[in-house]
């Protein structure tokens, strides 16, 4: 039996704007995973999650090509990372085996509401790196990164995949978003093996360390939301106002720099005030793009933490999930934890996940 586990994330900065090419994104690894069981078989394989007990996808092989019963299919993420870990191994002539995946998560609330941490990003790096450990592949970070930014982008075909290098890299990562169309393009002219190979044009993945003095909330809406949907609005209404959104870009890269310069430099202030500027980029360009990123609840959970001098804003694509809170350590945050349960705002237990 392989078992192998891979973090969901949490964005601390440059939403939005790190969908673009080579703009960047400041993201967390956090202590919820993505747990992947996986076990050599004959004949038929199969596909289970604790999360869907009442789903079972089974496979067999044709040759050396694996054909799932996709009918009523909520494993996407899961096939596409077996499909092209599957291409990737043929390129490299190991004979194929089949096997069984059991997929269990603890990035939702136990009742299937998805708290927005990245399991897509997740259970496709669990996946791989199962499958990497059956075929014996020795593969580095940086590759592991690349087949499942491969599989990710196959099912979902926008969003920057900074989930997914969170997923890989763990800690604390300033993310710099590469040349999606670029990846569409050679994907069609190029095996997976010579892809790996390759640099992609303006992917950048920079380790950093929050400072000792600064502790890490994060503070769940109660409503899921749907990335995919809310990038898709925005990407609609950009060129409407494309002067708006280019200074949205430029200053939001602005203010992810000065971030990353108070984690290199240690200084607390700089990151907190920044984080405060993000929030205000990502209301404004809720503005003009008519996206609703800062929920109410949202806003509630962000006022009770600048209430207690914490520095809090939206993560991820907003309009529901959760929100992040950076707060000095010697501060009491039991009075914030209360004021937020009494809002409807659940402090996740939640911290950072360093490999």
């Amino acid at each position: 039996m392989i078992t192998t586990k891979a973090p969901g994330k949490i964005y601390i900065a440059g939403e939005y704007a790190v969908v673009e090419n080579g703009n960047h994104a400041i993201i967390a690894a956090v202590n919820r995973f993505v747990t992947v069981k996986l076990k050599k078989t004959s004949g038929t394989g199969l596909i289970t999650s604790k999360q869907y007990e009442n789903h079972m996808l089974r496979s067999h092989r044709i040759g050396s090509k694996m054909v799932v019963d996709n009918r009523d299919n909520p494993f996407q993420y899961i096939i596409s990372a077996i499909n092209v870990t599957e291409e990737y191994v043929q390129t490299l002539n190991i004979p194929p085996q089949t096997y069984e995946i059991n997929v269990n998560s603890t990035l939702d609330n136990g009742d299937g509401k998805k708290y927005g941490l990245g399991s897509s990003a997740a259970v496709t790096v669990a996946t791989i790196k199962a499958l990497c450990e059956l075929y014996q592949l020795k593969i580095t970070k940086i590759e592991l990164f690349k087949l499942a930014a491969i599989s990710h982008f196959d099912v979902q075909g926008n969003g920057s995949l900074g989930d997914v290098a969170s997923s890989v890299f763990g800690g604390i990562i300033s993310y710099s978003s590469f040349d999606r169309q670029w990846l569409a393009d050679f994907r069609k002219k190029i095996s997976i093996k010579e892809l790996l190979k390759l640099q992609w044009p303006d992917l950048e993945i920079i380790p950093l360390k929050i400072p000792n003095s600064l502790k890490f909330l994060v503070g769940w809406s109660g409503s899921p939301s749907s990335t995919s949907n809310l990038i898709d609005k925005v990407e609609l209404k950009k060129g409407k106002n494309n002067s708006r959104y280019q200074k949205f870009l430029h200053d939001s890269n602005k203010c992810v720099r000065e971030i990353t310069n108070g984690f290199r430099q240690n200084n607390i202030r700089i990151i907190m005030n920044n984080i405060n500027w993000n929030r205000l980029l990502l209301r404004n360009l809720s503005k003009f793009a008519h996206v609703d990123i800062e929920t109410p609840a949202l806003t509630k959970l962000i006022e009770i933490a600048d209430k207690f001098g914490g520095a809090a804003k939206t993560s991820g694509a907003g309009g529901g999930d959760c929100g992040i809170v950076l707060i000095e350590k010697e501060c009491d945050i039991n009075q914030l934890i209360k004021d937020w349960k009494e809002n409807g705002i659940q402090r996740l237990d939640i911290s950072i996940y360093e490999h």
